[in-house]
Order: C-alpha cells, then structure tokens, then sequence
C-alpha cells in the first residue's frame, strides 16, 4: 500500500494516471475539462512517447477488470452471508454436497410420513459412535424429537391453557420414556405425578406393574427401563422422533394424542464394546379434563390408552425391563415368517403388531 497522499488518501500509480488519460484523449465523456498539473505533465511525456502496441495473443490485463470484479465478488460474497443468516443449515448443504445434505439431522415430523426412511450407511454401532449406521442418526436428540404443535383454544381451555396442557403431555412422555435415572431401573415418579389420582384403575395398574410385573401389569407399556445388572446405556443421548395432536375429547376435555419411537442404545452391563439398539414406539392418549365436569387434580392427565411396539427389547419378557438379547442375539426372531421395520412410521399402531416379531433392522 502507498503512503497517505495529500488530503490523506493513497498516491495513484503512473500507470493509471496514463490509462486515464489515454482514455480522456479518446474523448469519454465524464473526462474531467480542466487536468491538474500533473496531468498534464503525463499528457506531454505521452505524447512524446506513444505508447506501445499490445503484445499479440497477450491476456487483456487484470487491472481493467479489477474494478469490477470487485464489485460482483463483493456482492457474491454478501449475498452468501444473507443465505448463511437465513438459514445456515441450508446453506451447508448446498455448498458440501449431497453427502453432507444427507448426513443433516431430520426435520421435525409434523405429519404421518408417507414412506420409511431410506438404508443408512456406515456400518455397526460403536461405542463411540452408538447411532451409526441407523435412521435414528439423523433424529433429535430426547425430547427435541417430539414435535408439539401450535396451540388454539379447545374445548374447555383457552390458547394458552391447551398450550401448557402439551408442554406437560411432553413432560409426562420424557418422565416415563426419557428421564436417565427412570432408565437405569428406577421408579418413575414424576410421570406417576402426573397421572390424575382420581383415576384409580391407573393408579393401581402402576403400582402393581412396578412392584409385581406380570403379563396383565406390564410397566414396560408405559415406560422404558432397562435393568442394571444385565444391560447399560451409551452414552447420554436417547434418539426420539414423533409428533402430539390434539382435538376436543369427551365432555369438552382436550384429548393429546403421542406417538413416538425412541432409540436407545445399550451396552453388557458387565463390559463390553457390543451395542444393541433397543427401539420402542409408543402411542398414548391422554385427557385433560375440566375440573367442573370430571373428578381431576389441577396440573393432571388422564390416562385413555396406551399402546407399545419394542424391538430388540426381549420377547415375551415379563421382567419389568427391556432385556436386549447380546452376544449376536439382537433382533427378536421369534416369527421368521413376520417382520417389522421399527423405523417405518407410515403405519398407525394397532394390535396387530402386539408380540415378537422379526426387525429388519436397529
């Protein structure tokens, strides 16, 4: 760079002094009519030396064209930040590629999807790396995976009352499908807190399923916990995807409807570099009554149905707690002529799928 010129500013090279005036001679019409001083010294040294003919085959020079460019990288450049501001997800995709596109995480589910999610590369599951090579790599993690709609007045409750009604539905789901110490074999407490205690067929399902597990008190319908001694989770991260509804229920009660699946990797309890993915879909219906017309605590659900869908988690088990099947054992295959995606959420959930079948993959 040159030193500050007279009013502060950069001296200007002779070269573009003598193109300018090359360009002035030719008649340019924004020329200035009265050269300084300088100016006209270069114009008599040009004259008295004309300049030389471009070289044949010579590249145009870059300075004419530095200006300009310039300017249109200038404005690439600013337009490219404008993209990365709105929306810097899509902007890496677009400028790394396939690839990289493919690897994003998943947008939030907001409707039934219309086909299952395609194979995804990579190879087995590590330690390390406990989602590789499944679709729940590109889920959300924990409750970041359960889409929650926008809330309207409905029945009986105002926007904001239906608005907090599905924040605490959430709650209720990442209690009993999510909380850490729940999966690691504890008691689920706060999910059972949210449970209307009028309601008191459920409450006694509960606490006969926690305490005596059996096949008419299966705790596992309603909560995910693996049993210490036999099975622990890797890492802190449990994979979700899913979505609420709602509509206006019974007597004006506001009826959630969830679905989710929920990924859950495991590892030996006693050691071990093996991980199973044990995949469990839940779809429960919950009420949130009006206080004036049904028996009901301020802050409570009542619990409609509930229904389970889990692979990898041990077939016909009655123990209380999922119990993936290690050493090479990790798909259920118990009906070879049945199988199951467990990532294709294009099917509602029935009874039909209720038992051990075959997955085709974790």
């Amino acid at each position: 760079m040159g030193k500050g010129g007279e009013h502060g500013g950069p001296d200007v090279p002779d070269e573009v002094w003598e193109q300018f005036l090359r360009t002035s001679a030719d008649g340019t019409a924004d020329a200035p009519k009265e050269p300084s001083a300088r100016a006209r010294e270069v114009a008599a040294r040009l004259r008295a030396e004309p300049a030389e003919p471009p070289a044949w085959r010579a590249h145009p020079p870059v300075r004419r064209r530095r200006s300009k460019g310039w300017y249109v990288a200038g404005f690439v450049a600013a337009l490219a930040l404008l993209v990365v501001a709105l929306d810097p997800g899509g902007f890496v995709g677009w400028s790394s590629g396939d690839d990289d596109a493919a690897a994003r995480p998943l947008a939030q589910e907001t409707e039934r999807p219309s086909q299952a999610p395609p194979e995804e590369p990579g190879g087995r599951a590590t330690l390390a790396e406990p989602f590789r090579g499944s679709p729940a790599v590109r889920w959300a993690d924990g409750t970041a995976g359960i889409t929650v709609p926008a809330a309207r007045a409905t029945g009986w409750m105002t926007k904001e009352e239906v608005a907090r009604a599905l924040a605490r539905t959430r709650d209720f789901l990442a209690a009993a499908s999510l909380d850490p110490a729940v999966l690691r074999g504890g008691h689920p407490d706060k999910a059972v807190a949210l449970i209307n205690p009028h309601q008191p067929d459920m409450r006694s399902f509960v606490s006969t399923a926690l305490r005596t597990p059996g096949e008419e008190h299966d705790p596992l319908s309603l909560f995910s916990r693996f049993d210490p001694a036999q099975a622990r989770l890797v890492g802190d991260v449990v994979k979700s995807r899913g979505r609420l509804t709602y509509r206006e229920g019974e007597r004006g009660a506001l009826e959630v409807t969830a679905d989710v699946t929920y990924v859950y990797p495991v590892a030996p309890a006693g050691g071990g570099d093996e991980v199973v993915r044990v995949i469990v879909r839940r779809a429960t219906v919950v009420s949130w009554d009006d206080p004036a017309k049904v028996m009901t605590e301020k802050g409570t659900l009542t619990l409609l149905s509930y229904r389970a869908e889990t692979t990898n988690g041990g077939c016909d088990n009655l123990t209380g707690y999922l119990r993936p099947e290690f050493g090479g054992g990790g798909t259920d295959a118990v009906r070879s002529d049945r199988t199951v995606d467990p990532f294709d959420r294009t099917r509602p959930m029935t009874d039909d799928h209720d038992g051990c079948w075959n997955a085709t993959r974790s």
